[in-house]
């Protein structure tokens, strides 16, 4: 069997992104090098443009992914995985997005209300995760962003956020 093939049908069956190092992992059989020729060779594959999907590089891993023109008329056959954020909840995520690591009492003052049940609802919904404690006095707790809020956002890193001048250019 063509490695490139087996990684293909792993890539297409799982929903979660695949880590380099869960293949290498459970594909002990074939050298690191060669698994990641294979994977280079897929992703160079389908993104040619001539497929409706593609191989993306989320959250640390590898995903097939719908491209996003098909979009729209893959919604009408398949429900989107939906995180049913309120606004505060979106407000919260952005801050810690942006601000991370941190505290609840920086989220609130950014906010000017108490934030305590949208980092709960946050927690629960694994978009965010508890990154241990600060240095000032007290050591509050601070929060990050997880590889689940990556995966949703469709983001290969945190570096994939847009700049404030890009939010700013989009609102102008």
């Amino acid at each position: 069997m063509e490695l490139k093939n087996i990684i293909e049908a792993v890539l297409f069956s799982s929903s979660r992104p695949v880590t380099l190092k869960q293949i290498s992992k459970r594909l002990a059989e074939f050298p690191p090098e060669e698994i990641e020729q294979a994977i280079g060779a897929l992703v160079r594959e389908y993104g040619d443009g001539g497929r409706s999907v593609e191989i993306a590089q989320i959250a640390g891993g590898y995903q097939m992914r719908t491209r996003p023109v098909f979009r729209d008329y893959v919604k009408r056959f398949v429900r989107e995985k939906d995180v049913g954020l309120t606004r505060s909840m979106l407000e919260v995520l952005s801050i810690i997005a942006y601000k991370q690591p941190v505290t609840k009492k920086e989220i609130d003052v950014v906010r000017g209300v108490d934030s305590a049940r949208a980092i709960k609802h946050l927690l629960e919904r694994r978009l965010v995760e508890m990154a241990g404690r600060n240095g000032d006095a007290g050591k509050r707790i601070v929060f990050r962003t997880t590889d689940r809020f990556l995966e949703v956002y469709g983001l290969k890193s945190l570096e994939d956020l847009p700049t404030y001048k890009e939010i700013e250019s989009l609102e102008g």
